[in-house]
């Protein structure tokens, strides 16, 4: 099925703002984070526990910037409602595959992350299966 150029803009930018999220640099900074999740945002991190925008901030303000992060694969996105887009994909991080959902919503002209769900997905296999942890995903 074709997007159109509008579910297109919408996917792409909601897509953009998970992989920042994974990024380290953009993780330790409590302003960059802060600025992507929505101020009613929710996790149920890969651990089971529940997350909220705030315990997100003390969580990610830990990440270290050199951390190379996960590796992403199987990103597709799709446009629920003109504004909710759902991106699934799968990370590798430290041997371990997580699978994710996350929900981003636009409010104004700002696209930002409302809820993430990780699941573990066992041990990643030695046949080069590409995909890691946390998004939003913290835990």
């Amino acid at each position: 099925m074709k997007l159109s150029d509008e579910e297109g803009r919408a996917v792409r930018a909601a897509m953009a703002g998970e992989l920042r999220l994974l990024d380290p640099a953009v993780r330790a900074s409590p302003e960059a984070v802060t600025e992507l999740l929505d101020p009613d945002f929710a996790e149920f991190g890969a651990s089971g526990r529940r997350y909220d925008r705030a315990s997100v901030l003390v969580v990610t303000s830990a990440v270290e910037d050199d951390d190379p992060g996960p590796d992403v694969s199987e990103l597709r996105g799709t446009l629920l409602a003109p504004d909710l887009v759902h991106l699934t994909y799968v990370t590798e991080r430290n041997g371990l595959l997580f699978r994710r959902s996350s929900l981003w919503r636009r409010t104004g002209e700002r696209w930002r992350l409302y809820f993430h769900q990780g699941t573990p997905a066992g041990p990643a296999r030695a046949t080069g299966a590409n995909p890691a942890d946390p998004p939003g995903g913290t835990a």
